[in-house]
């Protein structure tokens, strides 16, 4: 009796002829898609492609952007020459200014500056008049009310204090000695001594 040694060939006709039969698990490759800069370039994507962490397949016209005003080679040598904790930062200006300069060939990312500037200082100044507005009116309102505190202080005229006597003034004013019958002037009472001993 002879053996023979099976192909892969007859097992997988055995196994299509015999669906009953149990077949073998087989590992199914894994695809993996192309980054957007190499599907662009038409190139092959490695495992370390520098581009494919920044230019993923799912947006074709960030790079499409980018590669029409600086090119691919230029963009490779801007991500190599920074680290890589800078780099996604990098590639987002690139598309950026990329986009600016699309929308205005001659101005522009500095075209979309200049006008950002300008919106900044013309809020500048509305702010500026709108906080002197706000002096003035509080200066009116200061004013104001001065004038209302001085109207009312010369409408009310003052009332008199009630007066005070002191001892000295009271000793010492003349009018006190008859307006007080408590004190006896010096000439009264010499007279009156005086009449009292005439009869004796």
């Amino acid at each position: 009796m002879e053996y023979r040694e099976a192909t892969p060939s007859a097992v997988a006709s055995r196994n299509s002829s015999n669906p009953s039969s149990p077949s073998t698990p087989t590992s199914l490759p894994v695809v993996i898609s192309p980054c957007a800069a190499c599907k662009i370039l038409r190139r092959r994507c490695a495992n370390k492609c520098m581009l494919a962490p920044y230019f993923p397949p799912t947006e074709p016209a960030k790079f499409t952007t980018a590669h029409r005003v600086f090119g691919a080679s230029n963009i490779i040598k801007f991500l190599q020459e920074l680290p890589e904790s800078q780099r996604a930062d990098a590639v987002s200006s690139m598309v950026y200014e990329a986009s600016a300069r699309i929308r205005d060939p001659v101005y522009g990312c500095a075209g979309a500056i200049c006008q950002l500037q300008k919106q900044v200082n013309e809020l500048q100044a509305q702010l500026a008049k709108a906080q002197a507005e706000v002096v003035n009116m509080q200066l009116q309102q200061a004013n104001l009310v001065g004038a209302l505190l001085c109207m009312e202080a010369t409408a009310s005229p003052p009332q008199p204090h009630p007066q005070q006597f002191t001892v000295d003034t009271f000793i010492c004013s003349p009018q006190s000695y008859h307006s007080n019958p408590g004190f006896i002037d010096d000439d009264d009472n010499n007279n009156n001594l005086g009449s009292l001993w005439e009869p004796l």
